[in-house]
């Protein structure tokens, strides 16, 4: 994969995260997941790019794209972790909109693996 700016990030916090998927990630993945988790909040159909399909398998789903932004945010310095959880928020404030808690769901996974 090759590096990708995460769109609507300032050019300071796109450079952070380039450290961040240098030094710790890999190149591309928090523009990548943020695809992948907005595609799965708004349920759009839609053909993954090459980067996007390697992570939308049936064995990981979309739920794995979430984990990652949250890795990210932890990872990141606060600035850029700031601009990246507002957009990350937005994204968040739809699906629980739109599911509903699963009681079913394991209580030790997170809250966007116990949405249905």
């Amino acid at each position: 994969m090759r590096y990708r700016d995460v769109p609507g990030l300032s050019g300071a916090a796109n450079a952070a995260v380039r450290v961040l998927e240098r030094e710790r990630l890999s190149p591309g993945i928090v523009s990548v997941a943020l695809s992948v988790w907005s595609v799965r909040v708004h349920g759009t159909e839609r053909r993954w790019s090459r980067p996007e399909a390697e992570f939308t398998c049936p064995c990981c789903g979309e739920g794995w794209a979430r984990d990652k932004l949250a890795e990210a945010l932890l990872m990141l310095p606060p600035r850029a972790a700031t601009e990246l959880r507002a957009k990350i928020e937005r994204l968040d404030a739809v699906l629980l909109e739109r599911t509903h808690h699963d009681p079913a769901s394991e209580p030790e996974l997170a809250w966007w693996h116990r949405r249905c």
